[in-house]
């Protein structure tokens, strides 16, 4: 065997391209991981931290439930912080309430119970979902595409895919041979496979963060627009007069698809999001005014006159009429992605899957 010639090239180091690093790593398989940039940072290092299970079904639930166990498996190994407090998806409304009743996920608590929990004005009640796990969303890739590299892993930074054939991944540093070849580019399929990208609907989703200052909060927190947006939530036939709702008392959330969530990093800050926009090319420019409502959100929901905010940044994810891209254009060759925005919560999972189908 060359020392050019692999079982699996991979290119990607988001968590998806890892998940399939750590999936043929346990196999005993030769990788090497390819990236253009020269650290991880793109979207796997720009959200929550929030490995989240119980608020999604099917294909997604299957996928979490699996990397919920990886997740647990690589911190002690990768030596990165993680902590299990769960989640806490907060009912501020009659219509929210309703949603959680309906759906049965975790424990349903009271308002007053909420209170002693999170410093959270106006709850009526919450559900607790105690299997949701957290990670620090700028260390725990890292961390982990340390630890597969003293595994044996190889990674090649500043290095560019250019083409594929079977057993031949063309790269700006020359020719990888490789039994399979994984491409795991976040939104990017469009670079190198347009017409699958077209086929399947894919576009980029742009969104708009902050990271202010802590507030005390030791669980993640999702809120009533969360219940719109995650399946185990939205599937309910409560969630449309939830929208309805939404549509008549703040219409801006609707107008900017906001995600009210939060959670608290190790040091302390938090994490606040977060607006969605959709295009094939995300425009660069963030609008002041989204960053002004996530802002209001935050002080209405914590009671707060003011936020410090220290940092903001735009996020920007794969988006596509289904959760999950997973194509084989050619033998050997898979183009997979998660395509709504749910990465860190099953990118292991549907990495180990396509690896297993690959190699057993």
């Amino acid at each position: 065997m060359s020392a050019q010639h692999y079982d699996l090239a991979v290119v990607g180091s988001g968590i998806v391209g890892l998940g399939h690093a750590a999936a043929a790593m346990e196999r005993g398989l030769r990788v090497v991981v390819i990236d253009r940039a020269t650290a991880i940072a793109g979207a796997t290092v720009r959200n929550f931290g929030h490995i989240g299970t119980s608020a999604h079904a099917g294909e997604a639930r299957e996928y979490a439930e699996r990397a919920r166990e990886l997740w647990l498996r690589y911190a002690p190994r990768g030596g990165f912080w993680l902590r299990q407090p769960g989640t806490l998806v907060v009912a501020r409304s009659d219509e929210e309430h309703a949603v959680l009743a309906e759906a049965r996920q975790g424990t349903l608590l009271s308002g007053e119970e909420v209170a002693r929990r999170v410093p959270v004005r106006g709850a009526v009640g919450a559900a607790f979902l105690e299997r949701d796990v957290q990670v620090d969303p700028r260390a725990a890739a890292p961390a982990l595409a340390g630890y597969l590299a003293r595994r044996g892993v190889e990674f090649r930074w500043r290095t560019s895919a250019l083409g594929v054939e079977p057993g031949v991944l063309h790269t700006s540093r020359g020719e990888i041979h490789a039994e399979a070849i994984v491409f795991a580019v976040n939104a990017d399929v469009d670079h190198l496979f347009p017409e699958i990208a077209e086929r399947h609907g894919i576009v980029r989703c742009g969104l708009d963060m902050m990271l202010t200052d802590g507030i005390g909060l030791g669980i993640p927190l999702l809120t009533g627009s969360s219940m719109l947006r995650y399946s185990a939530f939205a599937a309910t036939d409560a969630a449309t007069a939830l929208r309805a709702r939404f549509a008549e008392k703040d219409p801006e959330i609707l107008a900017r698809d906001v995600n009210q969530m939060y959670t608290e990093r190790p040091d302390g800050t938090l994490l606040v999001g977060d607006t969605h926009y959709r295009d094939v090319t995300v425009a660069p420019f963030q609008d002041e005014a989204a960053f002004e409502l996530l802002d209001r959100l935050a002080r209405e929901l914590f009671g707060r006159r003011r936020l410090r905010v220290r940092e903001r940044w735009q996020g920007v994810y794969a988006a596509a009429p289904q959760d999950f891209l997973r194509v084989a254009p050619l033998d050997g060759v898979r183009v997979v992605s998660v395509t709504t925005g749910i990465g860190m919560t099953t990118g292991l999972g549907l990495a180990d899957s396509v690896v297993a189908e690959l190699f057993g």
